[in-house]
């Protein structure tokens, strides 16, 4: 007999999985909002100590995340992007495409 193992599963319905509905969110919520004083003075004395991971987090939610740059490269070459073509004739386009 076969039992379902849970690194069987790679999608789909599960117990417990996804968001959470909008009433449980809404009791977090109040479950916590007597604590957002007290959170707000520990970010801010975790600020005027210069901890990094507190200043990084201010300033994600006070301006957002940077974008990501990534460098793609392959063998430690750039990896080129092909021309654009525009208007060619029939001939052109074929000799474009064998290149």
């Amino acid at each position: 007999m076969y039992t379902l193992q849970l690194y069987d599963m790679k999608g789909g319905y599960r117990d417990n999985a996804g968001r959470k509905s909008k009433a449980e969110e809404q009791k977090l919520i109040e479950r916590l909002t007597p604590m957002a004083d007290k959170a707000h003075q520990k970010l801010h004395e975790a600020i005027e100590r210069g901890d990094q991971w507190a200043v990084r987090l201010f300033f994600e939610y006070f301006y957002g995340k940077p974008f990501q740059r990534m460098d793609i490269t392959t063998n430690d070459q750039s990896i080129s992007q092909p021309p654009v073509i525009t208007t060619l004739s029939q001939e052109e386009f074929m000799k474009a495409i064998r290149k």
